[in-house]
């Protein structure tokens, strides 16, 4: 949707996350101007929008919205309700930390924001390999969000098209925390854990922390996550 010489824009789902950082340094590697739109929806891990403010002062976006979506009035998640985050391991079924729809919602408003703007790019750091069960992560999932996009905006009813990039969609959590190291980000920055302890640290149970440690591990590297 941009024009003339500019560098593009592109929309950024900033979480706070490791995952969403990593796609912030790649949009602009990309020579991308950035967006980034950070959700606060009433979640349990409330200290990620902290760490998505530190994540867009460093990459240097263009401009940082935090749109409230109180997403607890709706419930049905560990990190929306009160419900127990489970701290025994990585499962086979979808978890309960699973958001309803969560990924769907945020990219519609991701492509509002992108229509509005200009922006004919999306970035979001879903991955299908250590998902954890999560149905709005798979390839599938944005394959047919673009083919949403093409018929729910202006300009793809001119014939235009939205592109999802979803950079990190086919790593492992090591090779993410490899990009960030190669992007020059500080992980340390970022956030992971779904169940913080009181006094701020990580605790290093449920699976996103797991899944963290696991990650930065395997590659070697430090990860500045303090645990408890």
């Amino acid at each position: 949707m941009s024009s003339g010489a500019e560098a593009p824009l592109a929309v950024v789902l900033l979480s706070g996350g490791l995952d969403s950082m990593v796609c912030a340094g790649l949009a602009r590697e990309q020579g991308f101007r950035v967006l980034a739109l950070t959700i606060d929806y009433n979640q349990r891990h409330r200290i990620e929008l902290d760490a998505a403010r530190r994540i867009a002062s460093r990459v240097g976006v263009e401009r940082h919205v935090i749109l409230p979506l109180d997403l607890r009035q709706f419930g049905g998640s560990a990190l929306t309700a009160d419900i127990d985050v489970p701290k025994e391991g990585l499962g086979a079924d979808i978890p309960v930390t699973y958001v309803p729809a969560r990924n769907l919602v945020f990219l519609s408003l991701a492509l509002a924001w992108a229509e509005a703007a200009g922006s004919a790019d999306l970035f979001i750091g879903v991955n299908a390999l250590d998902y954890s069960g999560y149905p709005d992560c798979r390839p599938e999932f944005v394959a047919g969000f673009e083919s949403l996009a093409r018929v729910a905006t202006s300009y793809g009813a001119k014939g235009g098209k939205v592109t999802v990039h979803a950079p990190l969609q086919h790593l492992r959590k090591s090779d993410i925390a490899r990009e960030a190291a190669r992007l020059k980000l500080d992980a340390g920055e970022s956030w992971s854990c779904y169940d913080p302890l009181p006094d701020g640290r990580a605790c290093g149970q449920c699976d996103s922390c797991r899944l963290r440690r696991a990650g930065f591990q395997e590659a070697g590297l430090d990860d500045g996550t303090i645990y408890g």
